[in-house]
C-alpha cells in the first residue's frame, strides 16, 4: 500500500510539473522576478543585442509596431523576452530606445528601438545567432544592433 501511495504521489507531481511547464513554456526561460537587463555582445555578425544572459535577441518582422505577432507554438520556439519593471539598458545601449509592450496574457515584453524582443530555442549559448535569417511562423527572424536596426545574415 505505501508503495501504490508513494507512486501516486511521485506521479501526480511529474504531471503537475509538465503541466506547469507547458502552460509557462512560451515564457519559460524568459520570466524572472526583477527587471530584465540588456546590453551588447559579440557575434560572428558584429555586435549585437543580448538579454542579461549574454543570449542574442531577435526581431521578427512580422511583428506589427510595437505589437507581437508571436504567439502559441511560436513563443514556444522563439521565447520573449519579459520583464517585471522597468528593463535596464547596460553600457553600449541606448536608455531611450529600450522599452516594452504589453502582451496578451498581460505580461510585459521588452521592446527595443520599438521592436518586441525574444530569444531562439536552438541558441544554445553566448554570442549564438543560429536563428538569424530564418523564416519561421510568417516572417523574418533577426538580431538586432545597439542602433536598433536588424542585422540580416550575410549582410
Amino acid at each position: 500500500m505505501k508503495h501504490k501511495i508513494t507512486l501516486f504521489v511521485v506521479s501526480s507531481l511529474a504531471v503537475i510539473a509538465t503541466t506547469a511547464a507547458f502552460a509557462y513554456g512560451s515564457s519559460a526561460g524568459a520570466v524572472s522576478a526583477k527587471a530584465a537587463k540588456l546590453g551588447t555582445g559579440s557575434s560572428s555578425l558584429g555586435r549585437i543585442v543580448v538579454d542579461g544572459s549574454r543570449r542574442t535577441l531577435y526581431l521578427f518582422e512580422r511583428d506589427k509596431g510595437r505589437s507581437s505577432a508571436c504567439y502559441g507554438g511560436c513563443a514556444i520556439y522563439w521565447p520573449p523576452l519579459l520583464t517585471h519593471g522597468k528593463p535596464i539598458a547596460l553600457a553600449g545601449l541606448r536608455k531611450s530606445l529600450v522599452g516594452t509592450t504589453r502582451r496578451h496574457n498581460g505580461s510585459l515584453q521588452v521592446t527595443y528601438a520599438g521592436h518586441p524582443l525574444y530569444r531562439y530555442a536552438g541558441d544554445a549559448r553566448a554570442g549564438e545567432t543560429t536563428g538569424a535569417g530564418l523564416q519561421d511562423y510568417g516572417g523574418g527572424w533577426d538580431p538586432l544592433s545597439p542602433a536598433g536596426k536588424k542585422i540580416e545574415a550575410g549582410d
